[in-house]
């Protein structure tokens, strides 16, 4: 036995006894090496253990298994062009992949107890008949590929492994050469060589789990040790593009938050290969897999809610519904998303590889979700494999495992998106930006989904209304009228505007501020293929949610709207809609114009409150449609299901057109129509400009400015999102920029008696009073909020914050440009190679005039602005550096004539996206103006380890030239 298994493995396994029992329910299998070993357990990743086959939900499912592989045997037609007649060979690559597919269908039910083919001759024949006719004229080493790369590198090689893993005691060692050397041919190690294009993220990970079971299976080490490496790229957070942020962002396709879809692709991926290579010398060792169990709770949490996982964070799945390649016909939903993921997080728990307390955690996580999914619950999902049942099963019946209730928390993540849980009821919020897609297309999938992301309002209740978006809402809603969103109503053609994720607005204000608690959400919305603009803020509180909108405009020629609801009432027709507390008729195709209505409500679901005053259009209806006018490969079966609809129509063309409206979710009509007699909050502001509201309950006033301005207590200096909380004699502050376009923003609070802080992140009191002052430093933290807390009592010393521009500035280089000047240049580069004199470091140099500063330095940060420019990437430090003693001038300055670096300040990260980042200068500075000297100030790389290239803007630079802001006092 190869000695790659290490003792404490073994032991998990029961020794050499145990790794053999986990092979004999396999006929065929046998014990003979450590590569023996790690397919067996991967075999028993793919068929579970621990459950009674004869009792339920197995025993059905292992028939509906033993159903499924029967019909591919009983279908099985080799020709020379297919393999099953509906599968031909040579123009659809999907029809390889399915062609697999089967197989691994067949040989599953071959190894399972209970399929009533259970250890059948001819069914194992069938599959080494069927993987030798692939291996001969569909997926061999000299195929040239055509249709979809995912098919050739991802989609068939996965399932020909899997099928040569479960029946491989049946195959010969020349059947599975060939196998390897096909798998070999589509999936090189170069296709993990470098972490771009289609090798990153999720996808990177599939490759992976390509490579490890290619070594598994030929005996290699060589893959094994490829596959393991090529995940670290995986693990670290990005700033820019696909991957985990440390904010709880997940994005694929650089543009399309995916935690529900690619994001489940890539922790199923993981937590399968880290509980394979446990234990082995292929063990995943990098300490970067700590950002993967952070994820749990940070990026996958917040989109689960009663077994579901949030829609929008799904992309184009949303549209797949029932596939017409499902033999099973399996309706995809945000509830089977949602159990996968669930099944993910409750296989990494439970594979040994975590920190036990994290473990534990995700394991109640779970299990509070699993028994709150009152709708479509988990252990009836016809899509969940065996050994998902089987550890759900083990959970459910587990009593020392105890459920954890949903949170109350509000989180905004950089990749605009927003979630608010409430006891009872939760909401995530769509929006999109410049960093963000209106939506994604591709493969002929989500074809509608145009107006997804323009401020789309998903909710859901605690014990109702969680079949919302899950019972035949896509292929059915109306498109142009999506809960939350303002759109024109111009046709727009089936996947108009580009696949996978083309169409970006070109609007960079998105995001907002939030404590944990409360949060303030706004959007500088644009239209697709549109004339729209328009400024739209949501304030998310207690018990409802304020929505806002104002400077609304376009030259379309067709009217714009905005859509308050489209409840789907089911198929049903028995919910109760009234107006101020009248019920008013339940025909379908009933519709009316409501002007002054203030309360509206729909019984078992939620209520509306309007301002007097407003008109909304209503209407309750019977809508059509099929899953197949959403999505190409989905069922064209007709669905019929009832909406009630309410929306604002803005006219055509309109001009500064706005809205205002609050959604109480559960609410009755009776709470709705109290709301209404006394709101309990007050709008301070509804412009172009500025959406700001306050909530004197609370103590809350929040603001999204789209410009310098006032409103209520709020004066800023530039656009921003701020969020004001005042209770027993604290004043907590929080404060974002959207835009991601400043360095800092003041922001001045009307309130007096604040003079003592007690905490800050990223902000600076520059003085108290009868106002507080502050100076948030927002530059390059992706959007995220800063904040504050003061409590009442004491002053704070009165400060000044000072922005200088750099009076000298360029970059020297070493090795042979040692005397090179690069001084007229209007951007700098920035490496350190750590490899000597060989020409790669660089520095950039800086200058500034602090002669007209007053006052002792308490703070400065140097600001640069730029990004990662290297093949070799794409995350970096920078690092900032006092200069020692000496003159240098931008014209004449080169890497022979520069002062030497002095003490290292602070550092920040850049990434390809270019960004600010910020560098503490604070002693190099403090220590010049005691001198009465410029403060001069070098950029370079953390010393004593290799870098990327950095491009950085110079003072010449138009466009964000090198700043120093300076606080004194």
């Amino acid at each position: 036995m190869p000695s790659f298994l290490s003792r404490r493995r073994l032991l998990q396994l029961g020794g050499a006894a145990g790794a053999v029992a986990l092979t004999t329910q396999f006929p065929g299998t046998a014990w003979a090496d450590g590569y023996d070993t790690l397919r067996a357990i991967w075999v028993r990743l793919l068929t579970g253990t621990g459950f009674d086959p004869a009792a339920a939900p197995f025993a059905a499912a292992l028939a509906r298994l033993g159903t499924q592989a029967g019909a591919s045997l009983s279908g099985l037609s080799p020709a020379p062009d297919s393999l099953w007649p509906d599968l031909p060979i040579g123009t659809a690559s999907a029809n390889v992949t399915t062609s697999y597919k089967r197989l691994r269908t067949m040989a599953l039910a071959y190894v399972q107890p209970g399929t009533g083919l259970t250890g059948d001759p001819t069914l194992a024949g069938a599959v080494s008949t069927g993987l030798d006719w692939l291996a001969a004229h569909a997926y061999t080493p000299t195929t040239t590929t055509y249709g979809n790369w995912w098919d050739w590198q991802i989609g068939a090689p996965q399932a020909l492994e899997d099928t040569c893993a479960l029946l491989f005691g049946q195959l010969t060692s020349s059947q599975l050469s060939t196998c390897c050397a096909a798998v070999d041919h589509f999936v090189p190690d170069s296709a993990v060589a470098a972490y771009t294009g289609t090798s990153t993220g999720a996808n990177r990970v599939d490759l992976c789990r390509v490579l490890a079971l290619r070594g598994i299976l030929g005996r290699s080490p060589a893959k094994l040790t490829t596959a393991q490496q090529a995940l670290t790229p995986v693990f670290p957070y990005v700033l820019t593009g696909d991957g985990l942020y440390a904010d709880g962002s997940f994005v694929q396709h650089t543009y399309v938050p995916y935690t529900g879809s690619y994001g489940e692709v890539l922790v199923n991926g993981l937590s399968k290969l880290l509980a394979l290579l446990s234990g082995t010398n292929w063990a995943v060792t990098d300490p970067g897999v700590q950002h993967l169990y952070t994820a749990v709770t940070a990026a996958y949490a917040p989109f689960l809610y009663n077994g579901l996982v949030m829609d929008g964070v799904s992309g184009r799945a949303i549209s797949r519904g029932t596939q017409l390649s499902d033999p099973l016909q399996v309706q995809q939903d945000d509830h089977t998303r949602g159990h996968a993921l669930l099944g993910d997080l409750l296989r990494l728990a439970t594979a040994g590889v975590a920190p036990a307390a994290q473990a534990a955690g995700w394991q109640s996580l779970v299990k509070g979700s699993l028994q709150r999914d009152y709708y479509a619950p988990y252990l009836s999902d016809q899509s969940l494999d065996i050994p998902e049942l089987a550890r759900a099963q083990a959970l459910l019946n587990d009593s020392t495992v105890a459920a954890a209730p949903e949170p109350v928390d509000s989180r905004i993540f950089g990749m605009d998106r927003a979630v608010h849980r409430r006891a009872g009821w939760a909401a995530q919020l769509s929006i999109c930006s410049a960093r963000t897609t209106f939506y994604e297309t591709g493969n002929g999938e989500n074809l509608r989904g145009w107006h997804t992301n323009s401020g789309m309002l998903y909710w859901y209740g605690s014990d109702y209304g969680d079949g919302q978006y899950a019972d035949a809402f896509w292929p059915t809603v109306d498109p142009y009228q999506l809960p939350g969103t303002t759109v024109s109503t111009m046709v727009l053609a089936d996947a108009a505007g580009g696949a996978w994720g083309a169409s970006r607005p070109a609007a960079t204000w998105a995001g907002g501020a939030t404590d944990g608690h409360y949060a303030v959400v706004g959007q500088d919305v644009r239209g697709l293929q549109s004339t729209l603009t328009g400024r739209k803020s949501w304030f998310l509180l207690d018990d409802s949610i304020l929505c806002l909108g104002a400077g609304i405009n376009s030259t379309d020629g067709v009217a714009v709207q905005t859509t308050v609801d489209s409840r789907n009432l089911g198929s049903g027709n028995g919910q109760v809609f009234t107006v101020d507390g009248v019920a008013q008729p339940s025909t379908l195709g009933w519709s009316r114009t409501c002007t002054g209505s203030q309360a509206m409500a729909i019984s078992g679901m939620g209520a509306y409150v309007f301002p007097p005053g407003t008109t909304v259009q209503v209407k309750r209806e019977a809508r059509t449609g099929s899953w197949s006018a959403v999505n190409s490969g989905s069922s064209t079966a007709p669905l019929t299901r009832n909406y009630l609809s309410l929306w604002f129509d803005h006219g055509t063309d309109p001009v500064d057109a706005g809205y205002q409206y609050l959604l109480m979710p559960g609410a009755t009509a009776a709470a709705a129509a109290a709301r209404a007699a006394a709101p309990t909050a007050t709008v301070l502001a509804n412009s172009a400009t500025v959406q700001a509201v306050s909530v004197p309950s609370l103590g809350l006033t929040m603001a999204n400015f789209f410009a310098a301005g006032s409103a209520g207590p709020l004066t800023v200096s530039a656009p921003c999102s701020v969020l004001v909380s005042e209770q027993g004699g604290t004043l907590s502050v929080t404060v974002s920029d959207p835009t991601r376009a400043a360095t800092t923003v003041q922001v001045t609070v009307a309130r007096p008696g604040y003079g003592t802080v007690t905490a800050a992140t990223g902000i600076t009191v520059l003085n108290s009073g009868a106002s507080v002052t502050l100076l948030a430093e927002v530059g390059g933290t992706q959007g995220a909020g800063r904040s504050v807390t003061l409590a009442s009592g004491g002053t704070v010393p009165s400060r000044t914050a000072t922005q200088l521009p750099a009076t000298a500035g360029t970059y020297v280089r070493n090795g042979s440009y040692a005397d090179t000047n690069y001084g007229n240049l209007t951007t700098m580069v920035v490496k350190n190679a750590n490899a000597g004199n060989g020409g790669y470091d660089r520095e950039a140099l800086l200058s500034f005039d602090l002669s007209g500063l007053t006052g002792t330095v308490s703070r400065a940060v140097l600001w640069v602005y730029g990004n990662v420019q290297d093949s070799g990437g794409t995350t970096t430090a920078m690092q900032a550096f006092a200069m020692a003693a000496g003159s240098w001038s931008e014209p004449s300055v080169t890497w022979n004539s520069a002062p030497a670096l002095g003490a290292a300040q602070g550092s920040g990260q850049l990434s390809p996206g270019v960004d600010w980042v910020a560098l503490d200068v604070t002693g190099a500075v403090a220590a010049a103006r005691s001198a009465g000297t410029p403060a001069n100030l070098a950029v370079f790389e953390p010393l004593g380890a290799a870098g990327l290239a950095a491009v950085l803007n110079t003072r010449l630079n138009t466009v964000n030239p090198p700043r120093l802001e300076v606080v004194t006092g």
